[in-house]
């Protein structure tokens, strides 16, 4: 058992001779978003998908809410997807439905879902809270890829879960889609405080979002803590990331 939403403990995962992941420590608790950054290729993609079952680990154990998750099977992770729920970086829409229809798929059938009514009132109203409602009868392959990322983002609160996971949000879009994305995302956390896990590379949205820094280097864990320490570390690579990073102006989506 874990007192922690979401825990790794010393899990690691190769690919044949890749050694992708190392060893990694690191927990979530519940109501915190955690950002997960790190350069390209150190696991951070791997690890959202270890904690919802797409992956298995290789070594160590996996929780969630409290519950080690890391032998169960496919039927048994079905049930974890719907309280922790996967914002994919491709949107990972229906190209034949429109994005109203995107949005309530994961509430049709079920009858704990309520009437055809109540699920077109929920849509229309996460439609209008990630603000694409003008676009509910358009199909995904006429939206750009950030606006895809909004559509994905009210799919993926339709269910009401428990966690978000959120890959990427950010990236492959231009900036002012990219501060407008990251807008959304804030608004959400300040008003639902679900647990949270981000990965990204963009340190704007990071300082804005996280409550936890989780950072891989070569598949390791090199720092865990709360931003203002990450920001005041003495490490040369952590401190040449950041660096970096701000010399790429953050925008304000509303300026």
């Amino acid at each position: 058992m874990s007192e922690h939403y979401f825990e790794f403990k010393n899990v690691s995962r190769s690919f044949d001779d890749n050694a992708v992941l190392k060893n990694v420590s690191f927990f979530v608790d519940r109501g915190e978003t955690a950002v997960l950054m790190g350069r390209s290729g150190v696991g951070k993609s791997v690890s959202l998908k270890l904690l919802l079952g797409f992956l298995k680990a290789d070594e160590g154990r996996i929780f969630i809410d409290g519950k080690d998750v890391t032998y169960w099977k496919e039927s048994q992770f079905a049930e974890v997807r719907r309280c922790a729920t996967m914002v994919f970086q491709s949107g990972a829409l229906f190209d034949s439905l429109t994005v109203a229809e995107n949005v309530a798929f994961p509430l049709e059938g079920r009858s704990e879902s309520g009437s055809r009514q109540e699920i077109d009132t929920r849509v229309k109203g996460l439609l209008e809270m990630l603000e694409v409602a003008d676009l509910a009868e358009r199909l995904p392959a006429d939206l750009s890829t950030g606006t895809k990322r909004a559509v994905a983002i009210a799919r993926a609160l339709a269910e009401n879960p428990e966690a978000i996971l959120y890959d990427e949000p950010t990236t492959m879009v231009d900036p002012l889609m990219a501060a407008h994305v990251s807008d959304l995302i804030v608004k959400l956390k300040e008003k639902f405080r679900k647990t949270s896990i981000v990965v990204t590379h963009d340190t704007h949205l990071a300082r804005k979002l996280a409550d936890r820094v989780i950072f891989l280097q070569e598949g390791r864990v090199s720092f865990f803590g709360r931003w203002a320490d990450f920001e005041r570390s003495s490490d040369p690579f952590l401190h040449n990331f950041l660096a970096q990073d701000a010399l790429i102006p953050a925008l304000d989506a509303t300026a």
